[in-house]
């Protein structure tokens, strides 16, 4: 036994011999710990001798130690304030935690980053009067990445453009081994959000602009984290996030207003929470803003309504960080904390990240009456199912022996590698790309992102440097005999030198190739100089620092240039779009997403991710959507262009594909039937490839307004050289159906525009009509 083990033992060996020793009468007493009982039963029987401080205790959430001394000592209480990433508890210390903890006035603990504190804290839980384990959360958003030694995948606007519903969900089971090896068993995650607005730092963090795409790769996400009910020792609860609206906040900036008709919310922003919801996820996030006036942490009509009348969710929802003090102290909506505490718990809120006062003054609520017990009690039951369900009563210690097995093993290698190849995006190529080795002997590398961990995104913390395979290395082990000079302009954007600049100017006209990794910087270890990311939001979505100057500078030297785009959320990069010899879109590819960039311009692998998001050409064009209303562009812009740089869907390859025989089963549909559809894709080119085939609809005429197109399916199709293969999708009526003018969820009969394509460009699409009866 390790000595860590031992110690743990050792901690809790008075309680196990006190509950063993009441093996001959006592064990009907101790019925929640029998595992052989319903979980319903071992629920009710813990719930019959537990405290009404205990139950409420359960609704609390605090950050872990470890975070809290590091906090303290790195941010006074001013910047605590408006610090949504870090916390600590002035006047409170360690040591008192440690003491509501034995009280049993916690239930959760959150930003445990090593399986020694998370095994310490449940060692403190076991020593409760009860022996109630904790869940601890944290947020695994695309891999356990801020735990050191995890494997990083690409950000998920990065898997979004896979077009790979298994490979997401592949991804989210991976992440849940190695939470449950690290002590997590609870991510915050998915976040399901239609990111409208490329301002907002938390673009990265989604699946993009489409509901439909959302749904789909958020109920992967929830079935890959939670398999089929979330019970045994490799599942994880998955939490979708942040219910509602946040990623159309009014200004671009995070938990700024938001203002929506009903229509919006249900048409656009619900379908992804409900999807996620009935694939499963058993906890729900509100979102930091206020809609329509109401701050989502007390939205009655959100939690309870909808929610869980409407939609039937059983699950737990908690709060977002301080959100529910929010009401109080940013939007005004309640006098004090206390006040807040009620209108949030009676509204439907049943656990609180994190902090103070929750845990006594919701005491002093039921108490008073205010908040009755049996509110109280819902909430703790959905807490303790989910704990039995995870196996945390019988197994609320992980053995250390399990990292090495769990993590960053060949196998979560692989997927990692396999995603990162399948997220990027060409963007433009003039031919230059795949290179030739034996022409470009003397390349040009720099620029902000070209040999760091920026690769690995938002929600990561540093990893082993054997670990990250960055965009430099990549090249090198690419094309080792290449003369690579790299010109290091320094990590952070914001502090660029221009004498840097000059300096890769000049060796720019001395080179063959210029590789230029430009971009944004996400990693939140690097907090107050980040340019994107959660709470970094921008009034511009140009390049930041002197990294628009660098591109010009070098393209300028007439040696041929290469850009690659390291970010999180869509940049307007007109002038290189037109001027660079290549773009690519990387997004943040995770840990090898260096290798698999080098592949890509070398030729090993041929791109085929496509945009899920629409990229804008500035900030003035915003809102820039796909799927707009018909009217949207009546009056197009007077100065300027009306169309965006690149359109949903894009994405280029190094072979060409070809789509013909656009074919339907039938014409004429009843109320409730289906179509299928097919068409032939042939791959006319020399290199072999995948390319994603993408179904639009257009209701054509309609009682509302609708969107001039409506992605409804897609598959990613693998062709050799000269291959074709019949495509073939079946379109069930009920994906036609849309809120009528009178807000009823319906199918007007009608013609319907059956788009189908490699983008969503119009001019890319093979159209024909159905007509449902």
């Amino acid at each position: 036994m390790k000595t860590d083990q031992w110690k743990l033992w050792l901690l809790t060996f008075p309680i196990i011999i006190l509950a063993e020793g009441c093996s001959t009468g006592g064990e009907k007493r101790l019925a929640y710990l029998d595992s052989s009982l319903p979980i319903e039963k071992r629920v009710d029987d813990l719930m019959s001798r537990m405290t009404m401080e205990e139950k409420i205790g359960q609704m609390c959430q605090w950050v872990g130690f470890e975070h809290m001394k590091s906090a303290e000592k790195d941010l006074t209480e001013e910047e605590l304030k408006n610090n949504t990433a870090r916390g600590f508890y002035p006047g409170i210390t360690v040591e008192d935690v440690k003491k509501m903890t034995l009280d049993g006035k916690i239930g959760s603990f959150l930003h445990v980053l090593t399986l020694k504190e998370a095994n310490e804290l449940q060692a403190l839980a076991q020593q409760t009067r009860l022996r109630i384990p904790l869940i601890i959360g944290i947020d695994a958003i695309h891999g356990n990445a801020q735990v050191s030694g995890c494997t990083v995948y690409p950000t998920s606007i990065g898997q979004a453009s896979m077009f790979d519903v298994d490979l997401v969900q592949l991804i989210c089971e991976q992440t849940a081994i190695e939470m449950r090896a690290t002590g997590s068993q609870w991510t915050f995650n998915p976040n399901v959000e239609v990111a409208r607005d490329p301002r907002w730092g938390r673009v990265g963090e989604t699946f993009g602009e489409d509901p439909y795409m959302v749904s789909v790769l958020g109920a992967a996400s929830v079935k890959g984290y939670q398999g089929t009910d979330f019970t045994g020792p490799q599942n994880v609860l998955a939490c979708i996030k942040h219910f509602v609206g946040g990623s159309e906040p009014i200004n671009g900036t995070n938990g700024s207003p938001t203002d929506l008709s009903e229509r919006t919310i249900r048409e656009v922003f619900f379908p992804s929470f409900k999807a996620g919801v009935d694939a499963g996820a058993y906890s729900i996030m509100t979102a930091h803003n206020e809609l329509n006036g109401i701050p989502c942490h007390a939205n009655e009509w959100l939690m309870n309504d909808v929610l869980r009348k409407e939609w039937g969710f059983k699950g737990f929802i908690v709060s977002d960080w301080m959100d529910i003090e929010h009401i109080h102290d940013l939007h005004h909506t309640a006098v004090d904390n206390k006040d807040a505490f009620f209108l949030s718990v009676q509204a439907g809120m049943d656990m609180h990240m994190h902090g103070p006062q929750f845990h006594d003054k919701i005491t002093e609520l039921v108490n008073e009456g205010k908040l009755t017990g049996h509110r109280i009690e819902e909430a703790c039951r959905k807490i303790l199912t989910a704990k039995f369900r995870l196996g945390l009563f019988e197994h609320p210690y992980v053995d250390e022996s399990d990292l090495e097995k769990s993590l960053f093993t060949p196998e979560h290698q692989a997927t990692a590698l396999e995603a990162a190849r399948k997220s990027i995006v060409l963007l433009t190529n003039n031919g230059i790309l795949p290179l030739d080795k034996q022409r470009y002997k003397r390349v040009l590398v720099t620029g902000p992102n070209a040999d760091n961990q920026t690769i690995l995104g938002d929600w990561a913390l540093p990893q082993p440097e054997n670990h990250v395979i960055t965009i430099l290395e990549g090249l090198k082990r690419q094309n080792p005999d290449a003369q690579f000079k790299f010109i290091d302009q320094g990590w952070n954007i914001r502090t660029m030198d221009a004498q840097k600049v000059a300096q890769a100017e000049a060796e720019a006209r001395r080179s063959d190739l210029a590789i230029l990794v430009l971009g944004e910087h996400s990693l939140r270890n690097n907090w107050n100089d980040k340019t994107c990311g959660e709470d970094c939001d921008r009034s511009d979505i140009a390049l930041a620092g002197l990294q628009q100057e660098l591109a010009e500078k070098v393209i300028r030297t007439g040696v041929p240039t290469i850009i690659v785009l390291v970010n999180g959320r869509q940049l307007g990069v007109e002038w290189i779009s037109t001027h660079a010899d290549a773009l690519i879109e990387a997004w943040e590819p995770g840990s090898f997403g260096g290798q698999a960039i080098a592949e890509i311009l070398y030729g090993e692998t041929n791109p085929s991710g496509k945009l899920p998001v629409t990229i804008p050409r500035h900030a003035g064009q915003l809102q820039m959507i796909y799927n707009h209303k018909p009217s949207m562009y009546f009056h197009p812009y007077a100065i300027g262009e009306s169309t965006p740089l690149f359109c949903f869907g894009h994405g280029l390859s190094y072979t060409n594909y070809q789509y013909d025989n656009l074919r339907l089963s039938k014409k004429n549909l009843a109320q409730k039937d289906e179509v299928n559809i097919s068409v032939d894709v042939t791959n006319t080119g020399r290199r072999d490839g995948e390319e994603i085939i993408q179904l639009y609809i257009r209701d054509i005429y309609s009682s509302a307004t609708r969107p001039v197109k409506e992605l409804k399916d897609f598959q990613r199709v693998a062709l050799k050289s000269g291959e074709t293969r019949t495509v073939s999708f079946t379109l069930p009526t009920e994906k036609l159906a849309f809120y009528d003018k009178k807000m009823n969820w319906t199918i007007e009969p009608g013609e319907f525009a059956i788009l189908l394509g490699p983008s969503s460009d119009d001019t890319q699409l093979l159209t024909d009509t159905i007509t449902v009866k």
